[in-house]
């Protein structure tokens, strides 16, 4: 069974910082294309980046320079690194495995960048 745990939101002033860290469970994590994605109020959920088995990435474009996605296959871990926050960057943000096109997700964290 594959299991997600998403960790590191918060509350943090436009310009600061975060990490967040995603711990997986499961077999699938170092063949799986591990991802973020984010929900705001009232809007659909959206993927902010993206880190194939193979090291491709893609993010959004709306945070591309800031945010940085990475791995430690030997942890079973993902990690989003946000730095340069933006208000528009409040959301919950979700990890994401994709293993052959089958979605698995963590329960969400929140993020809340105020002034």
């Amino acid at each position: 069974q594959v299991q997600l745990v998403d960790s590191g939101g918060g509350l943090v002033q436009p310009g600061g910082s975060l990490r967040l860290t995603c711990a997986t469970s499961g077999s699938i994590f170092s063949v799986a294309t591990m991802g973020w994605y984010r929900q705001a109020p009232g809007k659909a959920r959206e993927l902010v980046a993206a880190l194939g088995s193979g090291g491709s990435t893609d993010y959004a474009d709306s945070v591309k320079g800031r945010f940085t996605i990475s791995r430690d296959n030997a942890k079973n871990t993902v990690f989003l690194q946000m730095n340069s926050l933006k208000p528009e960057d409040t959301a919950i943000y979700y990890c994401n495995a994709n293993f052959f096109g089958i979605p698995y997700w963590g329960q969400g964290t929140q993020v809340t960048v105020f002034s």
